[in-house]
C-alpha cells in the first residue's frame, strides 16, 4: 500500500542537514567511481555529513530508499536520489508522506524531472546547488496508487521504452540511440487500444495505439503541446493519437522532435485532475510505463494529480515550477 502524502509545509532547512544519498551505480552515462569521488569531495569541502548508499541493480532501490528514509527521519536529514528518472521514481515512492525533504542529482539520458525544476545536469553544480537549496512543494501524478514524476503510459509507449532500453544495453546511452530505437519500433505492426475514459463528468471512447499521461511541463513544451489550462490548479495531461499507420506515426515523431506535435490533427490532448481509463470489458493486467520503468497493473487505470505531495530541494535561483 502506498503512503498518503502528509502536509509538509512545516519542513524547514538549516543548511546543515545530513544527506543520505541513494546512488544507482548502474544508471547514467558516467563512471560511478568518478561520480562518488565528486560527491565526496564537494560534501567534504562544504563540511556536510553525507552517506552514500550504493545499489547495483534496480530491484535493490526500494529497500535502499526505505533505509535512507529511516536514517533521514532519525537524524533530521535529507534523502537524495542520484541517477536517472527511473531511480528518482523509485526513491520518490519511499519519500512521499514521510516528512523528509527530497533532493535529486540527475544522471540519466533525458532528466526531464530535474531540468523542469532548474536542477543542473552537471553533477558538481547540482550538488553545490543542493547544499544551499530551498524547498518547493511539488505536485505528483499517481496511477493506481503509485506516484510518477514525469509521465505514465500504456500501449505503444511502453514498447518504445523497452526497445530503447535494449538498444542502450547494446549501443550505449545517448539521445541518438534512443531516437534510432524509436524509428525501428514504429516500423513494426501495432495493436490499437480500445479505451473508455471518464474524467470531469465526461465519458469518451477512444481507439489509439497509446495513451501517455504527462506531469512535466518541460516534456510537453519540447514536443510542442500547450494545454491552455487554468493556472489556479494542477492538472495532468493525457495525450493520445488517433488510429494511424506507420508513416503517420513517423510524422508524429518528427513533429515531436520539431516541437510541433500540438499542430498535428491526429493528436488528442485532455487536461484533467482525475481520470479512469478502462481497457476492454473486464479487469486485466496491462503493461504500464512510469518514468521510464515498466510495471504490470490491473485495469481500470486510475490517474490523478496529487497537489504539493513532494518537498523537493531546488536551486535558490530556480524560478517557481510551471504547472502542466
Amino acid at each position: 500500500m502506498m503512503h498518503q502524502p502528509q502536509p509538509t509545509g512545516t519542513l524547514t532547512l538549516t543548511g546543515r542537514e545530513p544527506l543520505f544519498m541513494i546512488m544507482n551505480a548502474g544508471s547514467g552515462k558516467h563512471d560511478s567511481t568518478d561520480r562518488q569521488a565528486i560527491i565526496r569531495a564537494v560534501c567534504e569541502e562544504a563540511g556536510r555529513h553525507h552517506e552514500l548508499l550504493l545499489v547495483r541493480q534496480g530491484n535493490q532501490l526500494e529497500a535502499t530508499a526505505k533505509q535512507a528514509v529511516k536514517l533521514a527521519r532519525e537524524q533530521a536529514g535529507v534523502v537524495v536520489a542520484v541517477g536517472g528518472d527511473g531511480t528518482l521514481h523509485a526513491v520518490c515512492q519511499a519519500v512521499v508522506g514521510q516528512g523528509v525533504p527530497f533532493g535529486v542529482l540527475p544522471q540519466g539520458t533525458f532528466n526531464y524531472f530535474g531540468r523542469a525544476h532548474g536542477i543542473s545536469q552537471d553533477l558538481e553544480q547540482a550538488l553545490r546547488d543542493l547544499l544551499d537549496a530551498r524547498l518547493e512543494q511539488v505536485s505528483l501524478g499517481r496511477l493506481n496508487g503509485r506516484y510518477f514524476l514525469v509521465n505514465a503510459s500504456v500501449g505503444l509507449y511502453p514498447r518504445l521504452l523497452e526497445d530503447r532500453e535494449a538498444y542502450k544495453q547494446r549501443y550505449g546511452r545517448s539521445r541518438l540511440v534512443a531516437l534510432w530505437s524509436a524509428v525501428v519500433t514504429l516500423a513494426r505492426a501495432h495493436r490499437q487500444l480500445h479505451l473508455q475514459l471518464d474524467y470531469a463528468g465526461q465519458h469518451r471512447s477512444l481507439r489509439t495505439p497509446t495513451l501517455v499521461v504527462c506531469n512535466n511541463p518541460l516534456q510537453l513544451d519540447h514536443i510542442g503541446i500547450d494545454p491552455q489550462l487554468p493556472e489556479e490548479s494542477d492538472h495532468l495531461i493525457a495525450l493520445a493519437s488517433r488510429p494511424v499507420g506507420t508513416l503517420a506515426l513517423y510524422g508524429l515523431l518528427v513533429q515531436g522532435l520539431l516541437s510541433r506535435m500540438g499542430e498535428a490533427d491526429n493528436v488528442i490532448s485532455i487536461g484533467f485532475e482525475t481520470m479512469t481509463a478502462q481497457l476492454g470489458s473486464r479487469p486485466r493486467l496491462v503493461k504500464v510505463a512510469m518514468d521510464g520503468e515498466i510495471f504490470r497493473m490491473r485495469t481500470p487505470l486510475q490517474f490523478n494529480i496529487v497537489p504539493k505531495a513532494l518537498p523537493l530541494l531546488i536551486p535558490r535561483s530556480a524560478p517557481p515550477p510551471e504547472h502542466p
